[in-house]
């Protein structure tokens, strides 16, 4: 695997590896395939991947569409089940269910009667053990909680809102607090800042790096954005077009905090550049024979 010597823009606290022999591991993908449908409407989405993601590690995938990053980010929620292999999470199989899960996807999709600050506490009201305490502590403890998240994001004082009265970077801020409210060790990201303006993206990565930092969950990201994968990830997971596969995982390691001035420094480009040769190269050669003549 890659490794980079940063340059003085790029000093901070050193990057802690999960990676080692010893290292928990928080999910695991053993020999898994997907394939939708049966005999010839059978498409196959996922090769056979085997893929360890340590204890508190932010790992990104990244590749063309299609290629299978949000069928394995599925896989782990349980919401895909496998053809082939098993899915391990915590050292127990998905099914049981072992993990408090946190997820955010492109829309954050609040309910628009609830303010923000009921919509934060909705996981509280499904997972144990805080569902059996819902109902005592959802005025006092609970809201505390919620906003706290939020002023840890910049939301202080919008609790009491509703979501049509915030704007879509401030609605995916308060997403991201309704996906840490339960204190998940697993966060899974698909695309949570797409349907965003750069500067807004940019913003929101800064927030996202500093609650990982604090919380430290094992966080899988999808995302087509290579600059958001190096930004924010310490490895990256590069995958092939349809059925896909991993052609390459690396680890990332510049300095935390990152910045994103870093982002335009030569050693964080050459990064992009490498997994865009990647992602270009695979896609070229997966063309049918005779496109170029389409």
């Amino acid at each position: 695997m890659m490794r980079m010597q940063p340059s003085p823009a790029f000093a901070g606290s050193p990057v802690s590896s999960a990676t080692g022999p010893d290292a928990p591991v928080a999910i695991e993908l053993s020999d898994v395939s997907v394939t939708f449908g049966r005999g010839d409407r059978a498409v196959p989405a996922l090769a056979t991947t085997s893929l360890k993601i340590g204890d508190g590690e932010f790992v990104a995938l990244v590749g063309p569409s299609g290629c299978g990053k949000s069928t394995i980010l599925r896989l782990v929620a349980g919401l895909v089940q496998p053809s082939t292999g098993v899915v391990i999470l915590g050292g127990r199989e998905v099914a049981a269910k072992a993990l408090r899960i946190g997820m955010a996807f492109q829309n954050p999709t609040m309910l628009p009667w609830l303010t923000i600050e009921q919509n934060i506490m909705l996981p509280l009201k499904i997972v144990e053990p805080y569902r059996s305490q819902f109902a005592k502590l959802k005025r006092t403890t609970f809201r505390d909680k919620a906003n706290a998240l939020l002023e840890q994001v910049g939301l202080k004082g919008f609790g009491r809102r509703f979501p049509w009265q915030l704007s879509g970077g401030m609605l995916q801020r308060a997403n991201l607090c309704r996906a840490l409210i339960h204190e998940p060790r697993m966060l899974l990201l698909d695309e949570p800042f797409g349907a965003l303006d750069q500067f807004t993206r940019e913003e929101l990565w800064s927030i996202l790096q500093e609650l990982w930092i604090l919380h430290r969950p094992t966080v899988l990201l999808v995302t087509h954005d290579l600059r958001e994968a190096g930004f924010l990830a310490s490895r990256i997971c590069v995958m092939s077009a349809r059925p896909g596969r991993i052609l390459d995982d690396r680890h990332v390691a510049f300095a935390r905090p990152r910045t994103v001035a870093m982002t335009f420094e030569p050693e964080f480009v050459a990064l992009n550049q490498r997994l865009r040769e990647f992602i270009v190269g695979e896609h070229g050669n997966s063309r049918p024979a005779g496109a170029d003549h389409a």
